[in-house]
């Protein structure tokens, strides 16, 4: 019980749609919410390819956490990233930016941690094949994506220009795929007229798979399609390509009859896999919950932990049923989460287990080019697109986001134009976390991190996004 005024006290990991919706359900309950998150944004993560070529800008995707619960007058937000659970005790343990150790006790707990990168063990990838999960992965393959061609433009071997020109993707799933897309779409038509030296349409996208075929999780009928349409684009595909090693040149894969082959390229980006984050690991442990191969905490038919009722997982970081881990699915759990929450305090709770409603998946390639399976029925082509476009609008947060969503639309998709470009090759400031702890005596900002971009001859001139 909140000591203050008899109310239950609800702690929330995690702010992105899951949690969102969550602390949304529990807005007129008479219960304190506490949100807890690294960051102080809302990120709509199935757009950030956008972000990442030029479409849309990061604040027109993660609209601000306190602007969204600015009339949730029972919910406070901490910035502070959840290490650690005293599951007896009930009990959150969080650390804020700076290090201070920060307790949170809770009646309930609604678990929205999301997912992370994977690179399937092989975590030195990371430092030459950005992934696509979080703002600053978007920031940062912006600017190796606009940094490439502009180290093609001012190249004078044709080598090494071809390298600069080469884009190698790893996973052909939606993610994949969009980024694809739109890597051939920026090239033959955005580009196409604002170099001298070079033909952006030249620029090669290679797109690697360990499956069979693209978007295989949407069937046959609409993977054949989407293969197809990326092939006319001038995707060129490997599928059933296993990665054995990323560095500064480029990439090698395995193919299905064991054969290693080399491929060069300027830029590879990573859009395969994704596992639980560390604190998923520590609620299992203490808890006594069980995980998937992923991470997934696997949970009873009400999201709740077995033996722990007042912990329930939502969003991606569950295992139930073969769930996808899609927006929608995060949406319907954190409004199943909160309202269980809700009519628990009110006597009114019914025990009934959450069914998933599925509203389908979409993903889109080009202009007038997206692929939409809802149920039995399956969309391609111009009629895809629209349903995509709709579905979009529709999940993104605020009148304002999808507002400006559709202006940045309209003009790239009517006059070709891109007007989120901006990147940097310089560092901004010393270390790449601003809240890295300080030198007591003057001040003055640590070195920076080890973990830093590559840098050098066979690498883009940056050290870490801007």
């Amino acid at each position: 019980m909140n000591e203050r005024d008899g109310q239950r006290r609800v702690v929330i990991i995690g702010g992105g749609f899951a949690g969102l919706f969550a602390a949304r359900a529990l807005r007129r309950a008479p219960v304190r919410v506490t949100l807890i998150d690294r960051a102080e944004y809302h990120l709509f993560q199935p757009l950030l390819y956008q972000c990442s070529t030029g479409i849309l800008s990061e604040g027109k995707i993660a609209p601000a956490l306190r602007e969204l619960l600015r009339k949730h007058k029972n919910a406070e937000l901490v910035l502070a990233e959840v290490t650690g659970l005293d599951a007896a005790g009930r009990r959150v343990v969080a650390t804020r930016p700076l290090g201070q150790q920060l307790e949170f006790a809770y009646d309930y707990l609604i678990v929205a941690t999301g997912m992370q990168q994977s690179y399937f063990g092989h975590d030195e990838f990371a430092r030459w094949a950005p992934g696509m999960k979080t703002i600053e992965d978007a920031l940062t393959i912006r600017r190796r994506v606009f940094g490439a061609f502009e180290m093609a433009e001012s190249a004078t071997d044709p080598a090494e220009r071809s390298h600069w020109l080469t884009f190698a993707l790893v996973g052909a799933g939606p993610t994949g795929v969009e980024l694809a897309g739109q890597l051939r779409e920026l090239a033959t038509k955005t580009l196409s007229r604002e170099y001298h030296h070079i033909q952006p349409k030249d620029a090669r996208v290679l797109l690697f798979d360990g499956g069979n075929a693209p978007l295989a999780t949407f069937g046959p009928e609409l993977s054949a399609k989407a293969a197809t349409t990326l092939t006319k684009l001038g995707v060129e595909q490997y599928m059933g390509s296993i990665v054995t090693d990323v560095d500064g040149t480029g990439l090698s894969v395995r193919a299905k009859d064991g054969t290693v082959t080399h491929h060069d390229a300027g830029c590879v980006l990573w859009t395969a896999g994704v596992e639980a984050p560390p604190v998923a690991a520590a609620i299992a442990a203490a808890t006594g919950a069980k995980q998937d191969r992923a991470g997934r905490i696997l949970v009873n038919a009400d999201l709740t932990i077995p033996d722990h009722p007042e912990i329930m997982v939502t969003g991606d970081a569950i295992s139930l049923n073969k769930l996808p881990g899609v927006a929608e699915v995060a949406m319907q759990t954190g409004l199943y989460a909160g309202n269980r929450i809700k009519h628990d305090i009110t006597g009114r709770s019914n025990g009934k287990p959450f069914r998933y409603r599925d509203l389908g998946s979409a993903a889109y390639i080009s202009r007038g080019k997206a692929v939409v399976s809802v149920g039995r029925l399956h969309l391609s082509g111009f009629i895809g697109w629209w349903m995509w476009l709709f579905i979009h609008i529709g999940f993104l947060t605020g009148f304002r986001n999808r507002l400006g969503a559709v202006l940045s639309w309209w003009l790239a998709f009517t006059r070709d134009l891109r007007r989120e470009r901006v990147f940097t090759t310089r560092e901004v400031g010393f270390v790449p976390d601003i809240y890295t702890a300080r030198l007591p005596a003057t001040g003055t900002e640590l070195p920076s991190n080890p973990r830093t971009e590559p840098s050098g001859t066979n690498a883009e001139p940056s050290s870490r996004p801007g």
